[in-house]
């Protein structure tokens, strides 16, 4: 997440060569394509509650009991 907000700030300035923005946006779509997979992981494990006998359940907000 670092690296991809060093990578905006670069790119935001203005400054680099259309070469050098290129490769640095490709370089964010890369970091933010694994961030976006790493967050849809750990949703997927915030989906089942373990019970204390061990037994999942889904996970429910109060609005969704």
């Amino acid at each position: 997440m670092t690296e991809l907000e060093e990578i905006v700030r670069k790119l935001e300035q203005g400054d680099a060569s259309l070469e050098d923005a290129i490769a640095l946006y490709q370089q964010g779509m890369i970091l933010s394509k694994n961030c976006h997979e790493q967050l849809q992981q750990a949703e997927q494990q915030l989906v089942a509650v373990v019970n204390e006998d061990g037994s999942q359940q889904p996970f429910a907000t109060d609005g969704e009991k």
